[in-house]
Formats: C-alpha cells, structure tokens, sequence
C-alpha cells in the first residue's frame, strides 16, 4: 500500500453504486481546499472460515486434500480481486486526470473496510463514501469509531452551493464551527450559504449560543443565516431537521455523528441514523467529541 500524503481526503471505492459519485465529490472537496485524493479500496481475503468448517469432518487424507483445493481456490480469488482492485484504482485515477486532478494516488489494501479506515484514520483530513457499501457493511458502523469527517454522498453528486448546519451547543458542535472557520475544511465554506439550525427551546441561553456560533463563523467569512426551531415534548429532531433543510432547498447536511447515549438510542433510535437513512444530499459528519 502507498504512503498516505499529508492533509489527504480518502475516496473509497467500496461503494460500486456510487464510485463516479464519490470521485465527483472528492474532486470538488480537492479543488476547493488543495487536497490531495487518496483512492482507497479494500480486498479482504476469502475462504479463511470456510476451511476451517471442513475441519473435524473428514478423515486426514480427504482432509488435506480438501484444504490444499480450498487454499489454491482462495489464492486464485485473492489473486483476481486484488487484479480487479488494481483495474478499479486505476481507471479511478485516470478519471480524476481526465477532470483535471494531477494529486490523486492509489491506496490498496489487503484488508476489511473497518481494518482499512483503522489504518487511514487520525491520518487524513476527511473520508468520503457512498451510500451504501460492499459487503453489506453499514455506514453507521464505518461512522462511530472514526475520528475523521466523513461525507456520505448521493447518486449523481450535485456540488452544493448551500448547507445546514445542525446545532445542539454541544461538544461536537463546537468543535465543528472550529473546523468550519478555520483550516482546510473553511475554505469548503466560504462560497456557499450555512444555515445554522437548533431545534430546542427558543430560550435566551439557546439564543446567546447561537449568536455566538453565526458572529464566528461570519467573521471567517462564512455567509450565514440562523434558526431555532421551537422543541415539543413530541419533536422528532431529524424530521425538523429535513423539513427544514427541504423547504429552504439546502443543497448539504452538516451534522455530529452518534452523539446520544447508547441508552437513549436504544430507547428512541439514534438521530444519526435516521439522518443517514433518510437525507437526500451530501451529508457531513463529524465524529463526537469527549
């Protein structure tokens, strides 16, 4: 696997419905902030259980025999995936050269998807994915152990020209306006409109953090609007989340990732995942602080 370039964004390439999806999107993220692309996809080896299923069935001879085949039959499909990533990484790359990119880069691995972003994470300045990936894994499972950013995109990518950004006064919210005001990821921002949306109860201390949070990201130059949407005992925040994103034809969704307690997930289903399931635009997460 090639050396991961400093402040690079990862495209991953495990996701076969939204690969020209993924590129697209990390191509606009790498013109906008000079990043360079790191094209990643994963390979994991095949056939490891299956083997030893046949163990403990079979006398020593057929047993052998059946684990030489086994092993030579593994070999050759490690062999043809790993050709087959190399086909997909390289047509990737000559894509992104054909749009005009000149900093993209192979990255393969011999390993899981979750092994791979292990390996990349704390390393790179975002991770950008599709909707859905290979071997069935979920996003919101690619999504909680990380500690970088990641943008899931849809099909076909669109590049947002606004944002909604969802504020909670929170750790992570807090720690999201940094990133947004400064560094690479504040010059995603400053051509596009922010609107900054807080479902809670339209109180002064509520008012006073949201103040605070449009004065700085204004003066980061930042164009930016702000919103309470007065909370209910029976507010379901993702949906006022998406309505309002929808009504006002917001173009990306900014939110904290998994920020509830396990228990009040178990108890009434995590806001992020009803996010992920439901969102209809790029939507960018950010892993919870603290």
């Amino acid at each position: 696997m090639s050396n991961i370039k400093p402040d690079s964004i990862i495209a991953l390439l495990d996701a076969p419905e939204h690969i020209q999806a993924v590129l697209d999107a990390s191509l606009w993220i790498s013109a906008r902030v000079g990043s360079p692309i790191g094209l990643l996809h994963s390979s994991p080896s095949s056939h490891k259980k299956k083997a030893i299923n046949y163990s403990g069935c079979l006398n020593m001879d057929e047993e052998d025999h059946i684990l030489h085949d086994l092993a030579d039959e593994e070999y050759q499909q490690n062999l043809a995936h790993k050709n087959a990533g190399k086909q997909l990484l390289k047509q990737s790359q000559q894509y992104c050269i054909d749009k005009g990119n000149e900093q993209t880069y192979p990255l393969h691995r011999q390993s899981t998807i979750e092994e791979s972003i292990t390996y990349i994470d704390k390393k790179v300045e975002l991770i950008i994915t599709g909707g859905s990936l290979t071997c069935k894994t979920k996003i919101s499972k690619l999504i909680r152990p990380t500690h970088s950013p990641i943008l899931v995109t849809n099909t076909p990518f669109k590049r947002p020209e606004s944002a909604l950004f969802a504020f909670d006064d929170k750790a992570t919210c807090h720690h999201i306006v940094e990133r947004l005001s400064s560094g690479s990821l504040s010059k995603l921002m400053r051509n596009m409109c922010l609107h900054i949306v807080m479902v809670a109860e339209d109180t002064e201390s509520n008012k006073d953090a949201l103040r605070e949070t449009y004065a700085k990201l204004t003066q980061a130059g930042i164009k930016c609007k702000k919103q309470i949407i007065a909370s209910k005992n029976s507010i379901d925040v993702p949906t006022a989340l998406l309505n309002y994103q929808q009504d006002n034809s917001l173009e990306m969704l900014i939110s904290g990732a998994f920020g509830q307690s396990r228990l009040l997930e178990w108890l009434n289903g995590s806001e992020t995942e009803q996010l992920l399931n439901k969102h209809q635009t790029p939507y960018l997460l950010f892993p919870k602080v603290g």
